[in-house]
């Protein structure tokens, strides 16, 4: 079979409107990790507070892609969103018993970050391709708030690391 007789196997804008969903299931994600993050930083004000301030970013991230999905006449989906928030809970479980929970955690949040930065990097040039100024603006707007909590993460490891030493050698709950 001949390049021109082979059948197409993707399209650009079914590529697209995956993308965008799989954003939506992200930003659901990220929610639940970082609400059950933020509830045990008692030790950490600033960090929570930039948790708490990213928690109600992503959940205007996740509010921006729907009306993106809404405008293209798509919906999300809500199967992955229901099973990557319910896989975030679990993540964000698993450091709980860690002696290390924050650290575990500021790491994964670092990694996730740039996942995300990676994912509206993606998302914009393929809606730049497919001429779709809204949704590229929505997924740039979502990726300076990725990276500007990616940018917090990164200014702060050292000083919550030291801060974790510091509450761990003084016998003080240090891992929340």
């Amino acid at each position: 079979m001949s390049e021109t007789e082979r059948p197409r196997l993707y399209n650009t804008r079914t590529f697209f409107i995956t993308g965008l969903r799989n954003a939506h299931a992200m930003e659901t994600q990220a929610i639940q990790i970082l609400t059950r993050q933020v509830e045990r930083l008692d030790s950490y004000p600033d960090m929570e507070a930039a948790i708490r301030r990213h928690i109600a970013e992503s959940e205007q991230q996740r509010a921006r892609l729907q009306d993106v999905l809404d405008a293209l006449g798509e919906s999300h989906a809500s199967v992955k969103d229901a099973a990557l928030g319910f896989v975030g809970n679990l993540m964000a479980l698993a450091h709980v018993p860690a002696s290390d929970e924050v650290i575990k955690d500021t790491l994964a949040n670092y990694a996730f970050e740039h996942f995300e930065i990676a994912a509206y990097k993606t998302l914009i040039t393929v809606g730049e391709a497919l001429g779709e100024s809204a949704a590229v603006a929505a997924a740039k707007s979502n990726l300076i708030e990725e990276e500007r909590m990616a940018s917090w993460i990164h200014d702060h490891m050292s000083a919550t690391t030291l801060q974790f030493m510091a509450l761990a050698e003084g016998g003080q709950q240090a891992s929340h």
